[in-house]
């Protein structure tokens, strides 16, 4: 299962290499499901000229564009057989990896993930993901594998039971560890982009990031009232110790407006702080009250 959008150029390659991998193992029998984001450059007409030759290419195509979480999901959630293996399809991950899942998943595994080699990774970046991943697992009662973006394969009875969790807004990435499957890892190299341009940006990730602590920790509000409380008790002894020093020294002390005015750009700071906490959480579950279907679709092929 591969979901795309605007990746035109890289969808029949991606289906002859996975057509050459499979002519190398006859004991498997293989589908390609592409799922479409409401692609705007050709790639739809290169997936449907794809369909009608080969009956082996399944499409969805989406109504419009429903976001890098719920697409990819709904793709996961069409796909069947005895195994599924989801990967991108923009060609920065060789399909060929596939042979290792296959060995471990023949080896025994229900669960195998592809885990990205990020050697050749902007320093920055990298930085700022393994600070993720530090904080996500030290908040998460559920451990989550740093540089799994939710390349993997799945077997029978794991996906099943994944598709058992009706989740509109599903953070993949944490769920893999969620239902509790033996897992084994594989790791790879990440390739650079051919054709296209990457669609993951701040806001993206950004989004990535607080969903998935969002999906697996209370601890951010609880971490609000006891700072909440620890500001207070560390108030009233500031303000015991300034009325002291005072009424010690009255005639030569004098506070000056320095102390007040950053007392008071900190507390604000605070404020704003653990209300945009607050208001991530309250964003996480008007979404899953709302309960919307993760996407709508316009048609399938070869279904």
């Amino acid at each position: 299962m591969a979901g795309c959008f605007n990746e035109k150029g890289n969808i029949e390659i991606l289906f002859e290499r996975f057509k050459a991998i499979f002519d190398s193992l006859p004991q498997y029998k293989f589908n390609l499901l592409l799922i479409d984001n409401f692609s705007t450059d050709g790639t739809r007409d290169e997936i449907i000229d794809l369909c009608a030759r080969d009956n082996r290419v399944k499409a969805i195509f989406n109504t419009r564009n429903f976001g890098h979480i719920r697409s990819p999901f709904y793709g996961f959630l069409q796909a069947e057989g005895d195994a599924i293996f989801t990967i991108v399809s923009d060609l920065q991950v060789d399909p060929e990896i596939i042979t290792d899942f296959i060995r471990k998943w023949e080896n025994g595994a229900d669960i195998v993930i592809g885990i990205k080699n990020n050697n050749h990774r902007f320093q920055l970046l990298s930085i700022f993901s393994s600070l993720y991943y530090f904080i996500i697992n030290k908040l998460s009662d559920i451990p989550q594998k740093k540089n799994f973006i939710g390349i993997g394969l799945f077997d029978k009875k794991a996906a099943d039971s994944l598709k058992e969790i009706k989740d509109p807004y599903p953070y993949f990435r944490g769920l893999v560890f969620e239902v509790g499957f033996k897992v084994e890892e594989v790791l790879y190299e990440h390739r650079s982009r051919k054709r296209g341009i990457s669609k993951n940006n701040f806001f993206t990730l950004y989004d990535l990031a607080m969903l998935g602590i969002c999906t697996h920790s209370k601890i951010p509000l609880r971490l609000a009232t006891m700072l909440g409380f620890g500001t207070a008790i560390l108030s009233l002894f500031t303000a015991i110790f300034y009325l002291t020093y005072k009424l010690i020294f009255w005639d030569s002390f004098r506070i000056g407006l320095a102390p007040i005015v950053i007392g008071l750009f900190f507390l604000g700071s605070v404020q704003l702080i653990f209300l945009g906490i607050i208001g991530e959480y309250i964003g996480f579950i008007l979404t899953k009250v709302q309960n919307r279907p993760l996407v709508f679709e316009e048609k399938r092929i070869n279904f």
